[in-house]
C-alpha cells in the first residue's frame, strides 16, 4: 500500500485549506501546524515525513495551487497564498453535494456544498478515503 499518498492528500488538504481560512492574506505555512513535531534525524535533517509534507507544499506551488516568495529553511513556505486556481477549486461547489437541511440559509448552504468544507469535515472525521477522493477531486 501507497501510505505516502495517503500522507500526500491529507497534508495537500491541510495545506491549502489553512490558505483558504487566511485568504487573501499571505502567511507562514508551517510544516509543524500540519503534521505535528517531527523529532529530527540523528544529524539534525528534518524527519522523512517532514520533509513528504514540505514537499506536498512545494508540488502544490509547482503545480499552481499556491504561491510563496521563500522557504523558512526546511520549516515552512514564507508569504504564502493561494493561487487563483487553487482559490477557484476549494470554493467551488461539488455537483453531487446536495445539502438536505433546507432550514439552512441558501448562503450556508452554497459553503456546505464547496470542495472546502467537505475536505474540512473529512479532515476533522480522520476519513482517509474520503480525503483521499476529495483531493484528487481538486486536481481534476
Amino acid at each position: 500500500m501507497d501510505l505516502q499518498i495517503d500522507d500526500f492528500y491529507r497534508d495537500a488538504a491541510s495545506g491549502l485549506l489553512m490558505l483558504y481560512q487566511a485568504f487573501p492574506r499571505k502567511m507562514a505555512l508551517y510544516v509543524e501546524d500540519l503534521i505535528g513535531r517531527e523529532e529530527p534525524d540523528e544529524f539534525g535533517l528534518p524527519s522523512k515525513r517532514h520533509q513528504a509534507c514540505l514537499g506536498a507544499l512545494l508540488w502544490l506551488a509547482e503545480e499552481g495551487y499556491l504561491r510563496f516568495e521563500s522557504t523558512i529553511a526546511y520549516d515552512a513556505l514564507d508569504q504564502a497564498v493561494l493561487s487563483e486556481k487553487g482559490f477557484l477549486r476549494l470554493s467551488g461547489a461539488l455537483p453531487h453535494i446536495q445539502v438536505q437541511d433546507q432550514t439552512l440559509p441558501p448562503s450556508v448552504r452554497r459553503v456546505h456544498a464547496t470542495l472546502a468544507f467537505q475536505l474540512r469535515e473529512a479532515l476533522a472525521e480522520q476519513d482517509g478515503e474520503r480525503i483521499a477522493s476529495l483531493t484528487r477531486l481538486l486536481f481534476e
